[in-house]
Order: C-alpha cells, then sequence, then structure tokens
C-alpha cells in the first residue's frame, strides 16, 4: 500500500468523507464547471419545482451550471428510498456543523482521493467498509489510537500495513 493510501485508509479526517456524502453531492453540485442547460423555473417539471422551490427566488442568479447540478441533485433525491433520504439528512447536518476549516479539509482529502488510482480507492472503500463493520468501541479504540501517535508513528504503520497488503 503506498504512503497516500495508507494516509486516507488511516485518517480520521478522510473517514468522515464518506459520513457526510450528501454534503459533498450538494458542495459538487455547486461547485462544477460543467457547463449545463440554463432551464428557466418555469421549463422545470413540476416534480422539480417541488423539490428545488426554496430557490425559485434565487433561480435566475444562478449560474447554468449551478441550475444542471440543483436539477441533478433534485434527480437524485427523488430517486432516494426513504430511509436514504433519512441517512442523506443526518450527513448532510454533520457536514452543515462542521467548522469552515474542517470542510476544507474533507475538500482537500476528497479532491487527493478522486486522484488516485482506481485500484487504490477501491482498497481504501473496502478498508472503510471492514472499519463499518468493526463494533463502535472497536473502532473508538482505534480512532484515539491513530490520534495518540506521533507522527513518526504513524508513518511506520503505514509502512508495515502496505507490506501486509502486499504479501496478501
Amino acid at each position: 500500500m503506498s504512503n497516500a493510501t495508507a494516509k486516507h485508509t488511516s485518517n480520521p479526517v478522510f473517514g468522515n468523507v464518506r459520513k457526510i456524502g450528501f454534503g459533498l453531492l450538494l458542495l459538487a453540485s455547486l461547485a462544477s464547471s460543467a457547463w449545463a442547460d440554463p432551464a428557466a423555473w418555469k421549463d422545470l417539471s413540476d416534480s422539480e419545482r417541488q423539490l428545488l422551490q426554496r430557490f425559485e427566488g434565487r433561480w435566475d442568479q444562478f449560474t447554468p451550471e449551478q441550475r444542471t447540478r440543483l436539477r441533478e441533485g433534485a434527480a437524485r433525491w427523488a430517486g432516494m428510498s426513504t430511509q436514504e433520504r433519512q441517512q442523506a439528512r443526518q450527513e448532510f447536518g454533520r457536514w452543515q456543523r462542521l467548522q469552515p476549516e474542517q470542510r476544507q479539509k474533507l475538500r482537500e482529502a476528497y479532491d487527493r482521493f478522486k486522484k488516485l488510482p482506481p485500484e487504490e480507492r477501491k482498497r481504501i472503500r473496502e478498508a472503510r467498509e471492514r472499519f463499518k463493520q468493526l463494533p463502535p468501541e472497536r473502532q473508538r479504540r482505534l480512532r484515539d489510537r491513530w490520534r495518540n501517535m506521533t507522527p513518526e508513528q504513524r508513518e511506520r504503520f503505514k509502512q508495515r500495513r502496505g507490506k501486509r497488503q502486499k504479501r496478501g
């Protein structure tokens, strides 16, 4: 495992990225530079207008990219189950409660993650899933252990972890 992988796999900040997935989706919706359909409010479907009604008064002020991303977000929302919506609300609430510096760290970690090779991202996702399967007390102990390590101890841990994974 490379240092980048170990860093993301064990980094408590990075671990929160999945917890706040909905917030990142919304952020991506507003931040994308993709060219978009600049639909007027009256051109939206009834369901889109209903989901996006809180933006009606400002719709014309949004860039075409923002409008498209909001419409894409509304489509994702419409396709979610009740349970998925509840989880998304909770995750977005956590995102909103973060300090600006914490949000920036998460954005940076997410950007680094997106730049990793697909197999590296897969390994990180799998490690995250294994971590999530652990009992909460074990997760807490592992987080505490990581936070209490010196930078040198963390580096040694990452190197040992990488060697173990290469052996298979």
